[in-house]
């Protein structure tokens, strides 16, 4: 009978997951722009940056520039690009974000990322912090970071996301 029962759970597992990822993400729009599930991974105790993730999506005509993003819970926020030349990783700071039209752009592990810099406490995972980007034609956006774990890769849905500049 236990066996049964295993069996039954396990053929809704598919449909629990498929409905519990959607409350996983979080989209917010303005203008043309979305901005995908905004998130963060968590952090040791006073950490001196952190990284956040998101993707934004301009289904817009004409470009759009990412003028800045602040958060009350970081000094500051920038973007940051990781390469690898010569088998030497590098990381950058973009200063000049476009987001053409049409384009999605995924701000991801190993790419293009921001960088938390002097969070003012430690990121634990299931938390939240608010932000606000702010885009040259589109305006400004509040939004809501998810703090996943320290070595959380992104999330399923999300994992794919295309990466162009």
């Amino acid at each position: 009978m236990a066996v049964a029962s295993a069996l039954s759970l396990l053929k809704l597992l598919p449909f629990a997951v498929l409905f519990a990822a959607p409350a996983l993400a979080h989209d917010y729009s303005v203008g043309n722009l979305t901005l995908t599930h905004p998130w963060a991974r968590g952090t040791p105790p006073a950490p001196p940056v952190a990284a956040g993730y998101v993707t934004i999506v301009n289904r817009g005509g004409e470009p759009d520039r990412l003028l800045s993003i602040t958060s009350p819970a970081a000094e500051s926020i920038e973007v940051h690009e990781s390469t690898t030349v010569d088998g030497i990783a590098r990381m950058q700071r973009i200063d000049d974000l476009v987001v053409a039209a049409g384009q999605t752009l995924a701000l991801k592990p190993g790419g293009l990322h921001l960088m938390i810099l002097k969070p003012s406490k430690q990121l634990r995972q299931g938390e939240k912090f608010a932000g606000t980007f702010t885009f040259e034609k589109a305006g400004a956006i509040d939004v809501e970071f998810a703090v996943q774990g320290i070595g959380e890769t992104p999330p399923l849905h999300l994992e794919h996301g295309d990466s162009k500049q």
